[in-house]
């Protein structure tokens, strides 16, 4: 989910024209090329109709996958109000993403509701427990899920344990204080070792929206390794709004990667197509601070999202997802999950479906 405006510190590299320039040939491979969808099953209830590039009607599932994603991810919140995004509807729309052949990475919240880096509220059922009874909770939802998806034949190629943790998760107990790592890290072992436990096989990822900056993602990295914290993947959030150049984003990939030797991926970013606004609810990012003046249009979007891949790839990183790529503005599908049918969609001019559901024709996942 989108992290909170900050100010972004300025990384001057001398390798920044790899980003946009390096020779495919010398470049990484994208082996993770994703999409987040975890709007997808609501909108599909309310009756969206998504169309592919030549204007035809087409399962939104099979317009990704043309598109050259195969790994999708899904949210889970504990128990939330709307009955979306919760572990019934997890299971049901494992099913399909799995039957479609495609890989599958789900991002734990543990919350009730939206968790970034401004907000990290327990669930509700969680909400008075001490740091041991979370460190309990924690384990056993987590294993609960996975082996509720293994018994199903969907077992999770991957989870994030946390959902942009920049200062912790399940605050306050878990909030990172004072470089305090501790708490923290104890629910992250804890999610680690639930998440072992039902699949040895399974990648936990540990997923901050830092990648604006190498001070930042060190500070973090550098204190939950200290605390002993496993896991198998750096997972970043970049929104170039919010966290600088491309240049910057190069030299935080090629930081992490290099200094805890293990697999980089974006788990999330995005670019506006417009700055209009389909309803009344506000756009999250308005459209009107663009990044590397490229235009807020069809063939603007997809110029970004392909630079942010080749910047990822030449920096060594191994996946890109975009945010919520199929969340065009359907009524009913709303932003809060509290109120799912009065709020609009804060997203409808960042997804790559218009307001018609019409794919944007020049929007590619490439490896």
């Amino acid at each position: 989910m989108k992290p909170s405006l900050r100010a972004v510190l300025a990384v001057v590299v001398l390798a920044a024209p790899l980003a946009l320039t390096a020779p495919a040939q010398a470049a990484n491979t994208l082996t993770m090329r994703g999409a987040d969808v975890s709007s997808l099953q609501r909108s599909l209830d309310l009756g969206a109709r998504y169309y592919n590039a030549s204007g035809a009607q087409a399962d939104p599932y099979d317009i990704l996958a043309a598109k050259g994603v195969n790994y999708l991810r899904l949210r889970i919140w504990n128990n939330p109000i709307s009955g979306y995004n919760n572990k019934a509807k997890v299971l049901q729309q494992a099913r399909t993403i799995k039957a479609k052949g495609f890989k599958l990475l789900i991002d734990f919240h543990y919350s009730d509701t939206w968790a970034d880096p401004g907000k990290q509220y327990p669930p509700a059922a969680w909400a008075h427990h001490s740091l041991s009874q979370l460190q309990n909770d924690v384990y056993t939802y987590t294993h609960d899920v996975c082996t509720a998806l293994k018994a199903q034949g969907t077992t999770p190629d991957a989870v994030q344990i946390g959902n942009e943790i920049n200062v912790g998760m399940l605050w306050p107990a878990g909030q990172v204080v004072n470089n305090n790592f501790a708490p923290l890290a104890s629910l992250l072992k804890q999610g680690y070792r639930a998440t072992k436990a039902c699949n040895s096989g399974t990648q936990v990822w540990i997923h901050t929206a830092n990648a604006d900056s190498n001070a930042n993602a060190r500070w973090f990295y550098d204190g939950i390794r200290a605390q002993g914290v496993t896991w198998d993947v750096t997972a970043l959030s970049y929104y170039c709004m919010w966290h600088g150049s491309l240049a910057n984003l190069y030299n935080v990939i090629a930081d992490v990667k290099s200094r805890y030797g293990k697999p980089v991926v974006l788990a999330e970013t995005a670019y506006q197509f417009t700055t209009a606004n389909a309803d009344h609810q506000g756009n999250a990012i308005p459209g009107t601070v663009l990044c590397d003046n490229i235009p807020a249009t069809w063939a603007g979007q997809a110029q970004q999202f392909s630079w942010v891949q080749n910047t990822v790839r030449n920096a060594g990183g191994v996946g890109v997802f975009y945010w919520e790529p199929t969340w065009y503005a359907i009524r009913g599908n709303g932003w809060d999950p509290a109120d799912i049918n009065g709020t609009g969609n804060g997203w409808d001019n960042m997804a790559i479906f218009n307001w018609t559901g019409h794919v944007n024709p020049h929007v590619v996942w490439t490896p």
